[in-house]
Formats: C-alpha cells, structure tokens, sequence
C-alpha cells in the first residue's frame, strides 16, 4: 500500500525533531491543536499546569505546548495525522531545547530591542523579529507593547534558523518577566461589618478556593458552545474580579486560563486582548 506524501509541515516538524528541538503543530489561527474529547476538562489526569511535556498517556497531539515532542514515531502516528492535515504551521517549544525567544511583534519593538538588548541570533516574523538568547527562563507576554518572551511552559512558530551569534541569555531579558506589584487602590470607606481594602486575612489565598474558581474558568471556556470571544472575556474579567487584587494569581493559573482558550480556537492575541482589557475594565 502507498504510503501518503507528508505535508511541509510535518517534513519540517522531523528536521526539526532530529535536531533535538521539540515539535507541534499549529492552526492558521497560531493557536495549537484542541484537546481530544478523552483529555478534555483535564479528564485524562493530565497535570493541569503541564510543567513537563507528556501530561498523560493520550497519543493525539493535546495539551497546547506540552505536545511539543522530538519522536518521529510520535509524529509520524496514526493519532497525529489529522493535526498534521489542519496544519499551517509549526512550532516549538524553546524551553525544551534550552532556548528563550524575545518576540518583537512591530518595527517599534525592534527598534525598542536595538537600543536596549544584546544583540543575537534573529529571524524575520510576519511584522517584526524573533531574538533568540540560550537559556530558559519564565515565558510572559506583553512584557511591554509588542513584546512576548517565549520559553518554558510556552511556544513558538518556527521561522527558520536564523542568523547571527546566538548570545546568552542577559539579565535584561528575564528582567522584563519581573512583575511590577499592584498597586492598592484606594476607595471611599466601606461598609460597615467589611474589612477595608487590603485589611485582615485575604480569604481567596485558600488553595481549594482558587483551584475552584479557576478549574470553574476551565470548564466554562471548554463548555461554550458559540460566542468564544465573548466568554473567554467574561471568564477572564470573573477572575480578575475575584482574585487579581489580592496576590493569589501566579503564571500557572494564568497559562492555565490561556491554555483553555486556545485549545478553543483563540489566538494568543486574542487571549492577551482579553486579559488586558479585563484588567482595564477593572481599574487594575
């Protein structure tokens, strides 16, 4: 029996995997693939952070970046197939390979990059230049406008290798990822019987509290049948709205929220205009 011709994308994906770099397939949209009907709502086990690739037993290629994988059996599976035909791109998983990518996504941001950042290894992007650096550190986006960093528990299209020394990562990079406090806000007094802002025993850093109201987030963003946009931002703002004034937020729960909208279709664009406007709607 003919075995079919593989696609571009999935040539480039073994290239790229027997060079040691961890591979996945990406949608036109740059999100990754959805979670199979098995590992939705994180029915299969799967670690719900995903701080290590492989959250569970599931061959299709689920769980966003932890998908990532250099095995050609892996990619070249029967599971993998229909990931690999949607296809229009394919990414990696810097963390996994040692790397971090500073993404400058307009001519601002690069000029932004010449001025303050050592130079390195670039790559053209469809509106500005990946800067890749060795070494790994925490992934967080807008940094500042039109700037991602992108390494552990995140990805990267693949744009080609690029040109130029690769430098190590500096000091002024994982500065960016650094988050400034939030400020307390000040409000009119309150009720009588409540405790004033920023007073007493915050209530919300009670783990089973939080994990509740973010694994709630999860199922409301997996569960909606239409209108994705609309209740990735509602979810968001309820979140926000409950914890974001209080320090109990960290990075996982936020890319656990992210995670949840991509594998729903949502760019992460469109998840950072979310987030942002969340925080804008909310003063914060």
């Amino acid at each position: 029996m003919t075995q079919p011709t593989p696609s571009a994308q999935l040539r480039a994906a073994l290239d790229l995997a027997e060079r040691g770099i961890p591979v996945l397939p990406l949608r036109e949209s740059k999100g990754p693939m959805g979670n199979c009907r098995a590992c939705r709502k994180n029915a299969c086990g799967g670690r719900p952070n995903m701080k290590t690739p492989g959250p569970c037993a599931c061959a299709a290629p689920c769980h966003a970046w932890a998908a990532a994988t250099t095995d050609p059996a892996v990619l070249t599976s029967i599971a993998w197939a229909p990931a690999w035909r949607q296809a229009a791109a394919v990414a990696y998983h810097p963390g996994g390979t040692g790397l971090t990518v500073v993404d400058l996504d307009n001519v601002e941001a690069v000029a932004w990059a010449w001025q303050n950042l050592p130079s390195t290894r670039t790559v053209s992007s469809t509106r500005g230049e990946h800067w890749i650096y060795l070494g790994t550190m925490t992934s967080r986006n807008a940094v500042r406008p039109g700037v991602d960093i992108k390494s552990l528990m995140s990805y990267a299209r693949w744009l080609g290798p690029g040109s130029g020394t690769m430098a190590p990562l500096p000091d002024a990079v994982r500065a960016l990822a650094v988050k400034e406090p939030t400020p307390v806000r000040r409000t009119s007094s309150p009720a009588s019987g409540s405790a004033p802002a920023g007073g007493g025993q915050c209530p919300h850093r009670s783990p089973a509290y939080l994990e509740r109201g973010i694994a709630m987030a999860e199922q409301r963003i997996e569960d909606a049948p239409d209108g994705i946009h609309r209740t990735v931002y509602r979810m968001f703002l309820a979140v926000l709205s409950a914890h974001g004034r209080c320090g109990c937020l960290t990075e996982t729960h936020i890319g656990r929220l992210f995670t949840a909208a991509q594998t729903r279709g949502e760019s992460l664009r469109h998840c950072e205009d979310a987030w942002t406007n969340a925080r804008t709607q909310l003063g914060m």
